[in-house]
């Protein structure tokens, strides 16, 4: 299996989208998008960088994707900003929340706003994902994936 990360994603790119795109090239287990870049798990190693090749630069909904094999795990954990806490709300609680995503290495309330840092950029999406624009404890929480993609990009990229 290979997993390939795509960065530069239009917010208009579906799942589906990028699934049809790139099952042209070989068959896909598994297509996952959060905000403005996912993971696409091929089976076929020569098909899945034949698949990197061809559409690295692909210009889909408007913008060109960046197109690299993922490099796997960074060392460091991935920090999120988490925008948007309740005053009342305590580490311990706000790390419980984040925790059902995976482990976390680090939490820091800062006023109204927070710093979680998880182990694995995998569960740092998927919180991402489950958890912005959610309400938790009466406030919608703002969690901003830039800072994944921005804090691990080099690292991705460079493995």
């Amino acid at each position: 299996m290979v997993k390939i990360f795509i960065g530069n994603l239009s917010p208009d790119t579906t799942a589906e989208e990028l699934r049809s795109l790139f099952s042209q090239y070989g068959k896909i287990s598994e297509c996952d998008i959060v905000k403005n870049f996912g993971f696409v798990h091929m089976d076929d190693k020569a098909k899945a960088e034949d698949a990197i090749k061809n559409l690295h630069h692909y210009e889909l909904n408007g913008q060109a994707m960046n197109v690299e094999i993922s490099r796997g795990r960074p060392k460091a954990s991935t920090k999120l900003h988490v925008g948007n806490i309740n005053s009342s709300c305590t580490n311990q609680e706000l790390r419980a929340k984040f925790e059902e995503y995976g482990p976390v290495v680090e939490c820091d309330i800062v006023k109204d706003y927070a710093f979680v840092h998880l182990e694995r950029v995998e569960d740092a999406m998927d919180a991402v994902s489950g958890l912005d624009n959610t309400a938790f404890q009466g406030v919608l929480f703002a969690v901003d994936p830039s800072s994944v993609f921005s804090s691990h990009n080099h690292q991705l990229a460079s493995g």
